[in-house]
């Protein structure tokens, strides 16, 4: 077991919770060659984020701040939900267009308290979580992370290994996490008691991100379904004033809403692609989703499908860095109108 290790993974894939279990694994009092016990003191109190052996460190805001200071607010997000991103972690702490970071003081913070003993877990552990926001900061940890104290341990958490130092990498050992496996979604969310065939969609939705299979079970799949057929229609139809009215409609949805729906329609699309492909039914569509994309396939070839997509990406990329939904989504329901009607030239 290396004192210092890497779990490098994307978004949502657990790599945090990971990391506690981890921590909580190596300092059980009763593990098994499976897991730690769950029900030892040493157990009970990590999993409440309260063990004074477990330190963390994550992005603050402020030039002075320090993990400390928010450890309230992490202890809470972390218990209710060890797989959220940044940004939320950041909209939690009230940052508004603020940038999250880890701070010259919180690495001073962190020397000082790994020098300290160890209370009364056999290891104690510091999880960085997102080592990436250490910038430059992080040389003044290098000595640390290469000769710590003993029976000490250090878990950074990453998700873009090229924006962490070289030379923390090459102090750490790397251990790469994939994205969840469909099933592994699946049946962590029929285990909330969500249906199979809804937790399947969401699963196939949240593309391996367990974040965002929570995330689409707080919307109705179906109301997207219905608001992105219209838009598809609207869309063909090209009509001025049905595409204000929509795009009006649309805007009013909120940011979170507007990139479930362009998820949704992505999913839709590579849904049409393979029922245009093979003619097989046997799609995760349904009802009206099925049968507009039966009636679709006489009308859209492949040509369209990619610029249809490469819109929707587009057009996500641009949302979720706060772009004006109004004016986004306008021109969007133009370029669609276009593509529907064969009036954007093949580039060669």
């Amino acid at each position: 077991m290396p004192h210092a290790a890497i779990f490098l993974g994307p978004h949502g894939c657990g790599a945090l919770a990971l990391a506690v279990a981890h921590a909580q694994y190596v300092n059980c009092e009763n593990p098994t060659d499976e897991d730690s016990c769950g029900a030892c003191r040493n157990c009970t109190r990590i999993a409440k984020g309260i063990h004074p052996d477990i330190h963390y460190t994550y992005p603050t805001v402020g030039s002075k701040a320090i993990s400390t200071h928010f450890l309230k607010e992490w202890r809470k997000a972390l218990a209710d939900n060890p797989y959220m991103d940044v940004n939320e972690w950041l909209q939690i702490l009230n940052a508004e267009n603020k940038q999250g970071n880890i701070t010259r003081d919180e690495c001073v913070d962190i020397v000082k308290k790994m020098s300290f003993k160890n209370y009364e877990a056999p290891y104690k552990v510091l999880i960085i979580w997102l080592p990436e926001y250490l910038a430059k900061e992080g040389n003044r940890l290098l000595k640390l992370i290469e000769e710590p104290p003993p029976k000490t341990l250090f878990i950074l958490v990453a998700e873009n290994q090229e924006l962490i130092l070289n030379t923390i990498l090459s102090r750490c050992q790397i251990t790469k996490i994939n994205k969840l496996r469909d099933e592994d979604i699946i049946s962590g969310l029929t285990a909330q008691n969500i249906g199979e065939e809804d937790a399947r969609r969401i699963a196939f939705l949240s593309n391996g991100n367990y974040n965002e299979a929570l995330k689409q079970l707080k919307h109705d799949t179906n109301d997207h379904a219905t608001l992105f057929l219209k838009w598809f229609r609207v869309g063909y139809k090209g009509n001025g004033l049905e595409m204000v009215n929509w795009v009006d409609t649309f805007a009013k949805l909120g940011r979170e809403n507007q990139k479930q729906l362009l998820n949704y329609a992505l999913y839709f699309m590579r849904e049409f692609m393979v029922v245009k492909m093979t003619g097989n039914a046997r799609v995760r569509l349904q009802g009206e989703e099925l049968q507009t994309a039966q009636n679709m396939t006489k009308v859209i070839e492949f040509d369209q499908i990619e610029k249809i997509t490469k819109l929707l990406n587009d057009s996500y990329y641009h949302i979720e860095r706060n772009a004006n939904p109004k004016a986004l989504f306008l021109d969007a329901s133009i370029q669609l109108h276009k593509i529907l009607r064969h009036k954007i030239p093949n580039s060669k």
